[in-house]
């Protein structure tokens, strides 16, 4: 199992520190409107008015719609393992697993409660609107093995990406669930998939 390459969605990368400042107005523009509208009704004419910004803007960096919502994934997960990161250090190198797959999960959780356009695109997963395509999946894992391995003291290999891969799907699965029952997550199934987590992951970590 190899991990899945970044993908790119941007026609042109920012060079500039205005272009850069730019491309972040539009990206959180796609997803101020994505609560508001949803992924069919978004249209990059109206990411240019929300943005501020000349159409020919969001044309030099995006094609579509499509590359936009798959960059704002691909932001997701680059501020999700920010965050991710942040707990770890805060937590400290003797925490365990267990506190590390807390952090995985409960930051996981904020992002799609709070998170702007996070419920529909997440990390890729739902765009369009009820897809489940591996690939998002893969990424995360391969990121959690690069982010973890030195916190668990494990080598990032086949083994590990194979664990975590098991783990992110098995999440994914249930937290999306937890969501259809409730607005917010429902509180027992998030604790349910926890222990789910718990109980599996103990067999490869412990």
């Amino acid at each position: 199992m190899k991990p899945v390459p970044h993908a790119t969605s941007l026609r042109r990368a920012p060079v500039q520190r205005r272009s850069a400042e730019r491309l972040t107005r539009i990206l959180d523009a796609c997803a101020d409107l994505l609560d508001e509208v949803g992924y069919d009704a978004l249209s990059t004419r109206a990411v240019a008015q929300r943005a501020s910004v000349p159409i020919g803007s969001v044309y030099r960096f995006f094609g579509n719609k499509r590359q936009m919502a798959d960059a704002l994934a691909q932001r997701n997960l680059e501020r999700y393992s920010e965050r991710v990161t942040r707990r770890l250090r805060q937590a400290g190198e003797d925490a365990g697993w267990r506190t590390a797959m807390d952090a995985v999960l409960d930051e996981y959780l904020e992002m799609k409660r709070t998170a702007p356009g996070f419920s529909l695109v997440d990390f890729g997963n739902q765009i369009p609107v009820g897809a489940r395509h591996t690939e998002p999946n893969h990424r995360v894992a391969d990121r959690l093995t690069e982010l973890l391995s030195g916190y668990l003291d494990r080598e990032p290999d086949e083994d590990l990406r194979r664990v975590f891969l098991v783990a992110v799907e098995t999440a994914d699965t249930l937290v999306h669930l937890a969501f259809r029952v409730a607005p917010e997550g429902d509180e027992r199934i998030i604790e349910e998939a926890r222990e789910m987590l718990r109980a599996y992951l103990a067999r490869a970590l412990d």
